[in-house]
């Protein structure tokens, strides 16, 4: 597929006369055409940092959007702006496919003066882009047509179920399967999974489990923890097989997590529950809500997915597939622990949630360890909070009674009743361990 794309882009540079780049709709470069005039303008910082990192900042992507490329049917001709970076225009041929734009293909425009490429040349310049455009859609569409293939790796039982699994996703991906990848959980997710993916070899929704966990509201600790809980354990996930370039390229990955934010809350709606099931999943697939034509959203539309208990987890990078289920779960820890902490959210990465990694195994039920169960009812909430802070503080009180904006006494007070109520002694460190972890795992449960 490289090559299909490679062998495009230059035939658009010999249409032309101009080296192109390729980049997808998420501004990471796919293909470019070679460099070899002396002419110092045709590698401005803009173009030279595409082509040395394979991708754009989101200050450039912000202000080439600008000129309405999402929107254009044609070429769009692009001013020069020095003070950006762009020390030469640009033409920029949309590459879309049934009314969706799945990329952009790049060339310099000639210094003013001079005649560019003619009207005949960029038409067929951009059958050339259409061209370009089915081949991304079907590249996407690959991803979606695994889910099956995907969906059983998450949820086979152990043993040979699994390995069975792990290689007919490994068949089905062909050479790609040994490359690296991150897996993904975006939770809650009603109704279908998206068409597409940016950057994704395989998407999925993982249903609700069965066994004995909740559909609805749990235990106690569920229902009156010491701040914001996650959904329920068992709502329907989305499930992403991202690629990576390397372990240490997660910012693209992060990106495209973020932008299906805005579609899981556009679809869950804002009572933080799914409405109905295909319609809201139709909503989310296509990118058609508070995110706006599947580009991603902005920082306001993600702040309301968080608000209505919409997070992500990304697990750690692995090769190949035999380590996918481990990182599903993890995955799953992340987004858990992003809706239960908000300072994660609202994507949060397995390798810095820190005790929640431990926490998210001991959680799946609600907490009902004897010694919290009272103060983890409602009547108690303020309680709960009272004693979370001050374990969060190390047990300082001082720390403790700033953060929470009382009087120390207000504070010794409030943890003398904590005490009445568990049983517990706080100036025991296996007492405090065990209040401490209780009051965080209610937040996972």
């Amino acid at each position: 597929m490289k090559g299909d794309y490679q062998d495009l882009v230059d035939e658009i540079s010999a249409l032309l006369g101009a080296p192109a780049t390729l980049e997808n709709r998420d501004f990471r470069l796919i293909a470019f055409g070679a460099h070899d005039s002396d002419d110092d303008l045709a590698m401005d910082p803009v173009r030279t940092r595409s082509i040395l990192t394979r991708q754009s900042t989101a200050d450039v992507r912000s202000w080439f959007e600008g000129f309405g490329i999402a929107r254009a049917t044609g070429p769009v001709r692009i001013p020069a702006a020095p003070d950006a970076g762009v020390f030469r225009g640009r033409i920029c041929l949309p590459v879309r496919y049934r009314g969706i734009v799945q990329g952009y293909v790049w060339l310099l425009d000639q210094e003013p003066g001079k005649p560019g490429p003619g009207p005949a040349a960029l038409d067929a310049a951009m059958e050339v882009a259409q061209r370009i455009g089915v081949l991304l859609a079907e590249e996407a569409r690959a991803g979606a047509d695994l889910s099956r293939e995907f969906l059983a790796v998450l949820t086979a039982g152990p043993g040979w179920q699994q390995d069975m699994a792990v290689a007919a996703l490994r068949a089905a991906l062909g050479p790609g399967g040994d490359g690296l990848h991150a897996a993904v959980c975006v939770a809650p997710w009603p109704g279908e999974a998206p068409a597409s993916v940016p950057g994704a070899a395989a998407v999925c929704v993982v249903p609700r489990r069965r066994g004995g966990e909740p559909g609805g509201a749990g235990g106690p600790g569920a229902a009156a923890g010491p701040g914001p809980g996650p959904e329920p354990a068992g709502d329907p996930a989305l499930a992403v097989l991202l690629r990576l370039r390397s372990t240490d390229a997660l910012a693209p990955a992060l990106a495209a997590v973020t932008r299906l934010l805005p579609r899981a809350a556009e679809a869950t709606g804002p009572g933080g529950k799914g409405t109905d099931g295909k319609a809201a999943g139709a909503k989310a697939a296509s990118g058609k809500g508070t995110g706006g034509k599947g580009t991603g959203g902005s920082a306001g539309a993600t702040t309301t997915a968080v608000a209505r208990g919409v997070t992500a987890g990304v697990a750690d990078p692995v090769r190949g597939l035999a380590d996918l289920p481990t990182a599903w779960e993890q995955a799953v820890a992340a987004a858990r622990a992003a809706a239960a902490q908000p300072r994660f959210g609202p994507v949060a990465q397995w390798s810095a949630i820190g005790p929640y990694r431990l926490l998210a195994t001991l959680a799946a039920d609600p907490v009902d360890d004897p010694a919290a169960r009272t103060l983890l009812t409602p009547a108690n909430r303020e309680l709960a909070r009272t004693a979370e802070v001050f374990l969060d503080c190390a047990g300082q009180a001082g720390r403790a009674a700033a953060a929470l904006g009382i009087h120390r006494q207000t504070l010794y007070y409030r943890l003398a009743r904590v005490e009445q109520l568990t049983g517990l002694d706080l100036d025991e460190g296996e007492d405090r361990l065990l209040l401490h972890m209780a009051l965080k795992a209610s937040r996972m449960a």
